[in-house]
């Protein structure tokens, strides 16, 4: 505590922040349309996207499973070591196969995707339940409901859906992404 009192920084609190963004504020907008135009180009081109993101995750999945036998190495009981590198085999395993065969990969994932928001959807209707009636509970059973039926529509046409959803996905949430820094930077600007 003391390094900071010494240090001379300003105390920081949410009013100095932006205080300190107002004169970056056309940064941040075009922060915000280089996030909606890399949006746009994923939907535009949503199968290229879905292999980028692939053979990424992919990367990823190698990373995790090296540490993953990096830890079992240091565990200590023969069982908890097995566990822990069979784990990691598998990772890196399921990494190299979205390197090298992106279209399998994505076949996967997209999959388990589906799976999870349709699983996603009903535990949170089942929340929604727990909710007292009104408006917060109508908000929550239309949450779960839109999550069920995106899940249903891309299992329903898997495994068709895993050529473009994920890049979709990317693309829907880069423009919704950077419309927010655009309108966060917008904002600042007209508080001048």
């Amino acid at each position: 505590m003391s390094n900071v009192m010494n240090s001379g920084l300003a105390p920081h609190d949410l009013g100095h922040t932006i205080e300190r963004l107002r004169g970056k504020w056309a940064a941040l907008v075009a922060f915000g349309v280089l996030l909606m135009a890399l949006g746009l180009a994923s939907l535009v081109f949503a199968f290229a996207s879905t292999i980028a993101m692939v053979t990424l995750n992919g990367v990823f999945f190698i990373i995790a499973g090296a540490a993953e036998i990096g830890v079992g190495m240091h565990s200590q009981g023969w069982g908890r070591f097995f566990l822990w590198v069979i784990g990691g085999i598998i990772n890196m395993a399921f990494g190299i196969l979205c390197i090298l065969h992106p279209v399998f990969g994505s076949l996967a994932l997209t999959l388990v995707l589906g799976a999870a928001l349709i699983a996603a959807g009903v535990v949170r209707a089942y929340l929604a339940f727990q909710l007292p009636g009104g408006q917060m509970r109508v908000l929550v059973f239309l949450g779960a409901a839109v999550t069920f039926f995106l899940g249903l529509i891309i299992l329903m046409n898997w495994p068709v859906s895993s050529l473009y959803v994920l890049g979709t996905l990317l693309g829907v949430e880069l423009l919704f992404h950077g419309a927010g820094w655009v309108s966060f930077g917008i904002g600042l600007r007209a508080h001048k």
